[in-house]
This record gives structure tokens, C-alpha cells and sequence, in this order.
């Protein structure tokens, strides 16, 4: 009994002279991210942002979300990142949450929250969360199943109000503060956003789809004028606005009928995206049926926005799943295969550079 009773007396002062040296870890990051270079992007997964270098590959940081995040919008302006995120008390259950985080570009941590309606669109599509023509208004996509729009004062840190879209969704910010959302009808709607945040007016397209027929993805590009819509079936329409009035091109193919007849389409998470200043376009192409939008693609197809024509294409072993060029004048293109696996090529050229290691990229993010 002594040497039992000596044993854990010993123990116990063993682990209270431990416990007395060890200091408590702090949550808080106590490196900063260095300045972002040309390249940088960011691969967006299901549990956080992860941020690289394309040009070397290197991480540089994380940005934690919910599970239940559309995506990233980052606003190097005012050096800030905006999450929509839900929250439940039981993890995928319970009371829920809604909230527009804010992290700071310096460590990436949360510096604020603003409580939002407890109805954001919690799926991976980079359209249902959009900066503001003026850097100071975030919207937010909700759905529930009603759709409406958040908006949230970030210089303020304050949520202004909701507006309502019934039967639109999709978040296309444009000038003067506005921004344009899809309707099911096959419509646009412009909605005018005032300085303060506020609804002061609306305006519709005449229908230019056909949502039955050959609807549009739920995947729009920005270009240097406006935004680029492409259809399941490969048709392409180019929107501009200008003040209240909105402006919708003819319908040009991705896919011609001699391309339709071999069966090709467009087909991913991430299918098609565009080099503003260059006007490229990158649209990854499958074949397959008719309405096989989900399937990943074999080729990445290569388009002159300006001749509305192809001018190349690029065949991959694994089918792809995304894509993504960035917009410096030596862009890089961002391939995401049905594996998991991230990739980089140069945009111009097509050539292989690198494979970055990490989670699989649900979407990504160029900043």
C-alpha cells in the first residue's frame, strides 16, 4: 500500500510540475499572410478557403467556414474577405445561424460578423454572394424556398434589408451599384441598388430563354463588359447594361449543330470561364446525351470572344471537373479533375506546369 500510495503521489506532482510549464495555446494566428502577389487564387472546399501561389504551388493561408458556405468573396480594396455562413447547434441539425463573416487579408481571421435572415443558399455556386459596384454592399442569395437577396452594409457592419426575387436568383453585380439575377422565366432582372443599400428600382429583360427548352447555367462569367451566360446546349449570350436598361446579344454557339451531332457539351462544376482584358474563353466539353450538364469534361474548348469562334482545344487523361484562368496579363488556367486533383497550365500556351496538393476544389477563386 506505501509504494501504491508513494507511486501516485509522485504521479500527481509529476503532472502539477508539468502542467505548470506548459503555456495555454491561443486560437489567435500569430503570422500575417504575406501581400498577394500575381496568381494568387484560392481553392474552395466544403470547410475552408485555401489560398496558393498558382505560380510555385505554395499555401499562404486558410479561411475556416461553416459546411454551409456559397463561397469566398474577397475585396482587396478594403483588404477584406466576405462568408455567408449558417450554423446549426447540432452541427447539421438544431437552431440555425445566418451570418456574413468578415476576415481580415492579415491573418485571415474573423474581425466581425453581421447577423443576416436565417435563409442563405448554402450551396457551392460562387453567383449566390456578389460584391457591390461600390465596395461598401454585399448581397447575399437566399432561398427558403422563397428567393430573396440580403444586403449588408460592410463598411458599417450592419445588415440593410432584403429584397425580394421571386422566381430569380443568382447574384450579377454590375455598375452604379446594381446587380442583374436569372429568372425562370427566362428573363433578366436588373435590380437598382441606391447608396444606402436600398431597392429604387427594377427591370426586366424580354425573355430570351427557354428554361424548359435549353436553360441556362446557373454558372455566369464576368467579361470586361458585363457578363457571359452560356445554355446546356451550348448557346452563348452576352449581357451588358447600361443605367436601367439591359442588353442581351443574339445567341452564338459554343456548340455548333456539326459539334451537337457528335454529341458534344458542356458539362462540370466549374465549366466555363473567361479572361476579361484578353477575351478568352475556356469551356470544358464532354460527349455524351443531351442534358448531361453534370458530367465532367474530356476537353477544355478555347474561344475568341471578340471572333465568337474556337480557336482551340485541349484534351485531358482525367475527365475535368472545373476551371479557372486568372487575369493576369501571363494568365494560368486552373483545372480541377474528377479525382480530386488541381492542376495548373499556362493559359496561353496549354502547357503543364504544376500539380498544387491539397483538398479537392469544390469552386474556384481568383483574387
Amino acid at each position: 500500500m506505501r509504494v501504491i500510495t508513494f507511486t501516485g503521489l509522485c504521479l500527481s506532482l509529476a503532472v502539477s510540475v508539468a502542467s505548470a510549464q506548459i503555456q495555454p495555446q491561443t486560437m489567435q494566428p500569430s503570422e500575417t499572410m504575406a501581400e498577394p502577389g500575381e496568381n494568387w487564387i484560392m481553392t474552395v472546399t466544403r470547410d475552408a478557403g485555401y489560398i496558393f501561389d498558382a505560380s510555385n504551388g505554395e499555401m499562404h493561408g486558410l479561411i475556416s467556414i461553416s459546411g454551409h458556405t456559397p463561397a469566398i468573396q474577397p475585396n482587396p480594396a478594403r483588404r477584406e474577405f466576405y462568408a455567408a455562413v449558417s450554423y446549426y447547434s447540432r452541427g447539421s441539425y438544431g437552431e440555425r445561424t445566418d451570418v456574413l463573416t468578415i476576415h481580415d487579408f492579415e491573418n485571415l481571421s474573423p474581425i466581425a460578423e453581421v447577423d443576416i435572415p436565417d435563409k442563405i443558399t448554402s450551396l457551392n455556386f460562387r453567383a449566390y454572394i456578389g460584391l457591390l459596384s461600390d465596395g461598401k454592399h454585399v448581397a447575399v442569395s437566399n432561398m427558403t424556398p422563397a428567393q430573396s437577396v440580403s444586403i449588408v452594409d460592410v463598411e458599417n457592419r450592419s445588415f440593410v434589408g432584403e429584397i425580394s426575387t421571386p422566381g430569380c436568383a443568382l447574384i450579377l453585380p454590375v455598375d452604379n451599384n446594381d446587380f442583374m439575377t436569372m429568372c425562370g422565366d427566362g428573363t433578366l432582372m436588373l435590380l437598382e441598388v441606391d447608396g444606402n443599400g436600398n431597392e429604387s428600382n427594377r427591370v426586366r429583360t424580354k425573355k430570351f430563354f427557354d428554361v424548359q427548352e435549353d436553360p441556362i447555367y446557373d454558372r455566369p462569367v464576368e467579361t470586361a463588359d458585363g457578363w457571359l451566360l452560356v445554355s446546356n446546349g451550348g448557346k452563348a449570350f452576352d449581357v451588358s447594361t447600361s443605367g436601367n436598361r439591359m442588353s442581351v446579344s443574339d445567341a452564338w454557339d459554343v456548340v455548333t449543330p456539326e459539334d451537337a451531332e457528335d454529341g458534344w457539351w458542356p458539362g462540370g462544376n466549374q465549366p466555363y470561364t473567361v479572361h476579361r482584358d484578353l477575351g478568352l474563353l475556356y469551356v470544358t466539353m464532354h460527349q455524351g446525351e443531351r442534358y448531361t450538364h453534370y458530367h465532367p469534361g474530356t476537353e477544355v474548348w478555347v474561344f475568341s470572344l471578340a471572333a465568337k469562334r474556337r480557336i482551340a482545344k485541349i484534351e485531358f487523361e482525367k475527365p475535368v471537373r472545373g476551371v479557372m484562368v486568372t487575369q493576369e496579363s501571363q494568365p494560368l488556367l486552373m483545372v480541377a479533375d474528377e479525382d480530386g486533383g488541381t492542376h495548373v497550365y499556362d493559359a496561353l500556351t496549354f502547357k503543364f506546369q504544376r500539380t498544387i496538393e491539397g483538398p479537392p476544389a469544390e469552386l474556384f477563386e481568383d483574387f
